[in-house]
């Protein structure tokens, strides 16, 4: 009973309904005698200069593997278009012939890039054709399906390149990358649209670190991805258990923490009244001996959670340094003991990571003293502009003739869309897109991941991070 609650979410589980209206009335829109059509997905430019692509294992395995084509699915979805177009444009007939001949399997053949492939914006990502020359038509009808790939490979961008910028300040002033899978920490689930956006997206954020607050990440990745366990986190305070001890009692709600945490890591919402004193005085001196006392059993990890974080998180390590003391590293910078540290979760996005970085380096903090929590600005804060993802027709058979499609706006030469049979190729280590069959079959890096309703891909979460890890990680003497 759960499983269907969660497979209707959206009020339906008919792949039929999965689309936009006018897809409905397309079948009566190609030319006459046409048996093929070929469609393309890619990211044609956008706030990032390469894409992260995954995600689509997702949707395939949600909506497409399998037999997902049924009378009774034919039926619901033919009474509901006529009462939606108020005349009869819906295409029983094909529906129909794809459950009397293919027994409701889907006759498809994506082609994609494997997931965890990092390209280069204007590349195509994937390919979509029928294989059943009466079904021309069912190319382009799951488009809207298809496309929603934006979203986690959107995400799983935006946090791999965050990844980088905190790869390079821990380069810079740090004495390894031993923490980084930490240090960008998903609080995004609140945030989301829905808890199925929480799950896409927090399992994307995944590709490129473990910590996460987002539990159906966790239960995403396992389902779709074969992770039995994608990411992890601790135990941390937020306002309203600290506050309901009233201002007075603030001191006795930090020190319950320490209490009923007495090992391992624990997080401390410390802004609740005034995040200087906490520092200063509540766990610099009330408290001081209790924190140091964990010694290398456990680490405090102190929030503040307003104002300008790169000046909040300078003061607060400044004064914390002042309490507890520092110590220099090979770098040359400053660190604190093991038992405390700080975690900045507000404000955090691509744009601030290096403002932040930045002033304590100036400052001569190492990186290494805090790590960051995201929400909106790494699940939410994205559309499908953020990296122009498009799906567009790229090669037909019409009339037994192979025809090389296209559009060119005049109005904007950005949208034009690559035409013909494409190969994705690595040339001189590059990526490189070859349309109207130019490029060679045998080197071609799109590999067949569905066909007739089949799954004949099936990527680990392992295998994405792997193919996605970044340069520093991979070469860290270079």
């Amino acid at each position: 009973m759960a499983e269907n609650r969660f497979a209707e979410a959206a009020g339906t589980d008919n792949l039929l309904l999965i689309t936009d209206s006018y897809k409905v009335t397309h079948h009566l829109q190609y030319p006459p005698n046409t048996t093929t059509i070929c469609s393309y997905f890619e990211s044609r430019g956008g706030k990032f200069p390469y894409t992260v692509f995954f995600g689509l294992q997702y949707i395939l395995k949600r909506w497409l593997v399998g037999p997902v084509v049924t009378k009774e699915k034919i039926k619901e979805a033919k009474d509901i278009y006529h009462l939606h177009f108020g005349q009869d444009v819906f295409n029983e007939e094909g529906w129909n012939y794809i459950v009397e001949v293919h027994k409701g399997y889907l006759p498809l053949r994506i082609k994609a890039v494997p997931e965890g492939s990092v390209v280069p914006t204007r590349n195509v990502l994937f390919t979509v054709e029928n294989t059943d020359p009466k079904c021309y038509w069912l190319t382009n009808y799951f488009e809207t399906l298809l496309v929603q790939v934006w979203y986690p490979m959107t995400v799983a961008t935006n946090s791999r390149c965050q990844k980088e910028i905190i790869a390079k300040y821990l380069h810079e002033t740090a004495d390894n990358l031993n923490q980084l899978p930490f240090k960008l920490h998903d609080f995004g689930f609140r945030g989301c649209t829905s808890v199925e956006a929480a799950g896409i997206g927090g399992a994307a954020h995944l590709v490129n670190f473990q910590g996460t607050d987002t539990i159906v990440a966790l239960t995403t990745a396992k389902k779709y991805y074969g992770c039995k366990t994608a990411g992890f986190s601790i135990p941390a305070a937020e306002h309203s258990t600290i506050t309901t001890w009233g201002p007075e009692g603030e001191k006795e709600a930090f020190k319950n923490m320490l209490d009923k945490f007495p090992t391992g890591l624990v997080a401390c919402v410390s802004d609740s009244y005034n995040i200087w004193n906490a520092c200063e005085n509540i766990w610099g001196d009330q408290l001081k001996d209790a924190v140091v006392s964990r010694g290398d059993k456990g680490t405090l990890v102190i929030r503040p959670d307003s104002g300008e974080p790169k000046e909040i998180v300078v003061k607060v390590l400044n004064i914390l340094g002042e309490k507890f003391g520092t110590t220099v590293n090979s770098k040359g910078y400053k660190m604190l003991p093991p038992y405390v540290r700080v975690i900045q979760g507000d404000g955090i996005s691509y744009e601030t990571l290096s403002e932040i970085l930045e002033f304590m380096k100036e400052n001569l903090w190492s990186a290494d003293m805090l790590a960051f929590g995201s929400g909106g600005a790494l699940l939410q804060r994205l559309d499908r502009d953020t990296q122009k993802c498009a799906f567009k027709c790229n090669y037909a058979i019409i009339n037994g003739m192979e025809v090389n499609v296209f559009k060119d706006p005049i109005t904007d030469r950005g949208k034009k869309s690559k035409r013909g049979k494409l190969t994705l190729e690595l040339h001189n280590n590059e990526y490189k897109t070859f349309e109207e069959g130019s490029g060679d079959p045998s080197k071609d890096l799109l590999e067949v991941v569905f066909e007739n309703g089949h799954l004949v891909k099936d990527y680990s979460l392992s295998s994405i991070r792997n193919a996605a890890e970044i340069d520093l990680v991979k070469n860290p003497n270079k």
